[in-house]
C-alpha cells in the first residue's frame, strides 16, 4: 500500500492477481491483528464454507482487500491482469478483489460466521458489527470502471487438456468448470457418471475421459492429512469399488491440496486391493480425512512442487 500512495493520474499500475492472493495480502483493518485473522481463516477452512464465502468474510477483515487496493491507486489508472482459481472467475472472489468493488456487507460476513457457527474474537465481531469493515462499494469514484483481463482460467485448463485427449485418441467431455459442494459427495456423483459410461456407454461411449474443474469444500470431521481433491478421489474409489475399467486424476494446479505440497492423487482398478494388503480402507480413510495418508501409503500421491499458477481444482476420470 506504501508503494501505490501518493500516485497521479499520470500514473499507470498494473496489477498481476492470481489464486493465493487472499492469503499472501494479509494485511489486516485497523483495530485488527494478524493473529485474528488466523484464527478466523483456519476455521473457515474447516467449516466447509464455500470460497465465496470465505472470501465474504476476509475482505471485511482486510485493509487491501474487497477494492482497497484501487482505491489507494487513485486517481492512477488501474489495469487488472488474473489468473481465476475461483468457479464462475468472479473478479470479486479471485485474490479477495483488491482492485474491485465489494457489494457485500459486515452484516453478511457476520451471517455467514453464524451459519457455520464459528467464534471469533471479540475484536474482530465488534469490527464486524461496527460496520468498520465496509468494502469499496460499487459507484465509489475512485475506483471508476475496473479494466480487467482474464489471462488464464479453469475453462483453459480444462480445453487444453481436452485437446490433448482427443490427440491420443480418447474421447473428452468437459463436465464443467465451476463444481463445488462436498468433496466426497461430488466424488459419489462423479462415480455414477463414469459407471454410466462403462456400462451403458452413457453420456458417451468409451474410451473416454470426463473432466472437470472447481472447487469443492471438505468439512473436517477426523484427524487425517488431507485435501478436497484426495477426499474426492477417496470417495470416488468407495463406490467404484475397483471398477477394473475405470481410472482417476484428481488435483489442485498449484501444486498444494489442503496444507501439504502434494498437488493430489491417482486412481487405479486396483487401489482397493493394494490398499487391503496393506490394512488400509478407503471408506475409513475418508471417515479420518486422510487422503494423503492413504494415497501416500500406495505411492499414489501426485507431487509436482510449486506450479507457479493456479486455475484451480483439476479432475480427469478415464473410463477404457
Amino acid at each position: 500500500m506504501n508503494e501505490v500512495a501518493g500516485l497521479t493520474p499520470d500514473d499507470l499500475v498494473i496489477a498481476l492477481i492470481s489464486g493465493g492472493g487472499s492469503a499472501l495480502l494479509s494485511l489486516p483493518a485497523p483495530g485488527l491483528t494478524l493473529a485474528d485473522k488466523h484464527e478466523v481463516n483456519r476455521a473457515l477452512l474447516r467449516s466447509g464454507a464455500g470460497i465465496d464465502e470465505m472470501n465474504c468474510v476476509r475482505r471485511h477483515l482486510s485493509a487491501i482487500k474487497g477494492g482497497r487496493l484501487a482505491a489507494a491507486c487513485h486517481p492512477a489508472k488501474v489495469v487488472t491482469l488474473l489468473i481465476s482459481d475461483i468457479p464462475g472467475d468472479d473478479p470479486l472472489d479471485i485474490a479477495s478483489g483488491p482492485t474491485v468493488p465489494d457489494p457485500t456487507t459486515g452484516a453478511e460476513a457476520l451471517a455467514i460466521l453464524a451459519r457455520y457457527r464459528i467464534e471469533v474474537p471479540s475484536s474482530v465481531r465488534a469490527h464486524l458489527e461496527t460496520g468498520a469493515g465496509g468494502s469499496v462499494r460499487p459507484g465509489d469514484e475512485r475506483l471508476g470502471t475496473p479494466n480487467l483481463h482474464m489471462v488464464a482460467t479453469p475453462l483453459m485448463a480444462l480445453k487444453a487438456a481436452a485437446v490433448l485427449a482427443t490427440r491420443a485418441g480418447i474421447e473428452p467431455l468437459i463436465l464443467g468448470d465451476a463444481i463445488t459442494g462436498e468433496a466426497r459427495e461430488v466424488g459419489r456423483v462423479m462415480a455414477g457418471i463414469a459407471e454410466s459410461v462403462a456400462v451403458h456407454g452413457l453420456p458417451l461411449a468409451p474410451p473416454c475421459v470426463l473432466l472437470s474443474g472447481g472447487e469443492t469444500t471438505v468439512t473436517v470431521r477426523g484427524p487425517g492429512r488431507g485435501g478436497r481433491n484426495v477426499e474426492f478421489l477417496l470417495a470416488l474409489g468407495a463406490e467404484l469399488a475397483g471398477h477394473p475399467r475405470i481410472h482417476a486424476l484428481a488435483g489442485d494446479t498449484d501444486g498444494v491440496d489442503g496444507l501439504e505440497e502434494i498437488a493430489g492423487a491417482i486412481l487405479t482398478p486396483d487401489t482397493l486391493a493394494r490398499a487391503a494388503a496393506l490394512g488400509l480402507s478407503l471408506r475409513a480413510s475418508l471417515d479420518r480425512n486422510d487422503g494423503h495418508g492413504f494415497f501416500e501409503a500406495l505411492g499414489d500421491g501426485v507431487i509436482t512442487g510449486p506450479t507457479l499458477t493456479n486455475v484451480n481444482d483439476f479432475r480427469a476420470i478415464l473410463i477404457v
